[in-house]
This record gives structure tokens, sequence and C-alpha cells, in this order.
């Protein structure tokens, strides 16, 4: 199967490890990759604020973009996937872009997602010795509704327990620009979220959004806390 790889921003500027993990992964499972190299920004900062009109031209690049083929688009970040799965709303006073918008965004998939209901993979050979804590980002759960995916992956890691903690699908204090716009409330949010990790005493913190395991990992680094933080593709490339 051939796919296109969205590698969000984070992926191409932070975590190219994330970024280069997702492709050996999907290559792993037989699929070829295609990667559009005019693609950019999905726009989310500037849409998250409310600047939706200077956020279309780089929506609309984007959607030109993904139209040079009809294959799947995969992305290892579930904020920026829903974010260009809204782009129909966004561009709703336009129709034509409105159309367009949605064609892509009806190709649009979260990696796992990907991986369980279009491959039919739930064990991808991956072995990782320890415990784990999974953390629901709100883009992945509450906005897409993919909840079971992430979690039927990791149970079929070799040697890798994961652990429940108290309240796991609290948000962790990122929510994008609401970590700047409202710093002191999400600093409080993160500092919860690390206490109830650290509780159960995990040797790993993985989840399927970047963003949010930044934001989870600086508060771990800052309380000097001994816990690994992996996004879940590192986790499933883990021999």
């Amino acid at each position: 199967m051939k796919v296109n790889f969205y590698v969000t921003c984070i992926g191409d500027a932070l975590k190219a490890n994330m970024a280069r993990d997702t492709v050996l992964l999907l290559e792993q499972l037989g699929c070829e990759i295609l990667f559009p190299e005019r693609q950019g920004c999905c726009g989310q900062p500037a849409l998250n604020s409310g600047y939706v009109n200077d956020a279309k031209p780089a929506m609309k690049s984007l959607i030109a973009t993904f139209e040079d083929n009809d294959y799947p688009i995969v992305s290892p970040a579930g904020s920026c996937t829903y974010a260009i799965k809204s782009y129909p709303t966004y561009l709703a006073d336009e129709p034509e872009w409105a159309a367009r918008a949605q064609a892509v965004a009806d190709r649009m998939q979260d990696l796992t997602s990907f991986i369980v209901h279009t491959l039919g993979v739930v064990n991808v050979g991956a072995r990782l010795p320890g415990k784990a804590v999974y953390h629901p980002s709100c883009s992945l759960f509450r906005k897409l509704g993919i909840k079971d995916e992430p979690i039927t992956l990791l149970n079929n890691v070799e040697g890798l327990e994961l652990l429940p903690i108290v309240n796991q699908e609290t948000c962790c204090g990122f929510g994008g620009t609401f970590s700047v716009k409202m710093s002191e409330i999400s600093g409080e949010m993160v500092k919860e979220k690390v206490q109830h990790i650290m509780d159960a005493e995990p040797d790993y913190l993985i989840g399927a959004d970047t963003s949010c395991l930044i934001n989870i990992s600086g508060r771990l680094t800052r309380e000097k806390r001994p816990v690994k933080v992996m996004h879940i593709a590192e986790v499933l490339m883990s021999r």
C-alpha cells in the first residue's frame, strides 16, 4: 500500500526520531512511503488562537499538496490530524475549497488508527521490557475518538506492562496556545499529571501526540524524575 506521510512541524523541527520511526514502522508493515515535499504547517497554532483567515493560505497549500494522489495520509500527531480534518468547517464559506478540503480530510488518518483498522495489524513484533503509563491526548481521545487503538498496540508489545493512573484521561495542560495564554493554570495541570504518573512508578511515559509529551517531559525533567518519555512510534519500533 502506498501512503503519504505527513511529518508535522514538531516531527520536522524537534522530534526527528519520532518521524523516522514512524516511516520505518510503516515500511516494516509493508507500506511504500510517499513524502510530498511541498507540505508545511497545518495552521493549527493560528486556528487554535482564532486567526482563521490568517491560517487559510497554509490550509489551502496543504490541501493542494495532498491532492496529487488518492492514497491515505498518515500522521503521527492526533492534534494535526484533527486540525486537517476540520478544514471543511473553516472553509465552509468557500464551497469549492471546502469540497477539496473534505476530500483530503477523508484520507487523513492517525498512525495508530491506520495500523489497526486499515492495515489490520495489532501486533507489530515490538519488544520493550518494563512498566509504562500511557497518556491519551485530548486531540486523539476526545476529538478523534481514538481510545482503544493505541492501547491495543501497546498491549501486544512483548515485555511491556501498562499501568493505570488516577485521572488518566485528564488533560496534561498543554492545549497548544493555552499553555502560553494560561500558563499558571497549565503549569498546575501538568504538575498534577506528573504526580499521578510518578505514583505508579513507571519506567516509561508513552503517548501518541508529541506536543503533550514535550509538555509532560518538561515537567518530569524539572522535577528530575527518572522516566523515559517515548512516542508510540518509537515504542513500536523497539526490538
